[in-house]
């Protein structure tokens, strides 16, 4: 009887892990599409004045978001029937609208109109943003937020 050494056990082939590489590349690009993709969507482009005039009698009538500074003195009229002029500092164009504001609109604040220009050079807004500023400080303990306080002569 011969003994035999013994022998080692037969080990698979080391197989390189491409397998879950791929698998990684495919689910980093399905991430990466869904984010870029929906950041696209959430952006808001508006012109400013200067490039909605720069655009001649191509821009009338075209649907447009338009930004800028909403001009010291020109806002007239009751809410549903609002005009005031928006301003870049150095264009302005004359808005109209028949849609309310919210209650943070005031001259010198920026805003935001979605509509078209008018062949008579008015903006017909169909929507009023108003932007804000990104510094929000809470009211203290008991103080009530300062676009809550009523005036006292003023019917609540």
């Amino acid at each position: 009887m011969t003994v035999s050494a013994p022998t080692e056990p037969m080990l698979p082939p080391r197989r390189r892990p491409w397998g879950i590489l791929v698998l990684v590349g495919v689910v980093l690009a399905v991430i990466g599409y869904l984010a870029f993709s929906s950041v696209g969507n959430a952006l808001v482009y508006y012109l400013t004045p200067t490039e909605l005039l720069a655009r001649g009698d191509a821009a009338v009538g075209e649907t447009v978001r338009l930004g800028g500074q909403v001009a010291i003195g020109s806002v007239s009229g009751p809410a549903t029937d609002l005009a005031f002029v928006l301003t870049d500092g150095d264009a302005s164009i004359p808005v109209h609208s028949t849609v309310a504001p919210t209650r943070s609109f005031r001259e010198g604040s920026g805003a935001v109109v979605e509509g078209a220009l008018g062949s008579d050079g008015v903006f017909e807004a169909t929507q009023v943003i108003v932007k804000h500023d990104e510094n929000y400080e809470a009211p203290a303990p008991g103080d009530v937020p300062s676009d809550q306080v009523i005036d006292p002569g003023e019917d609540p």
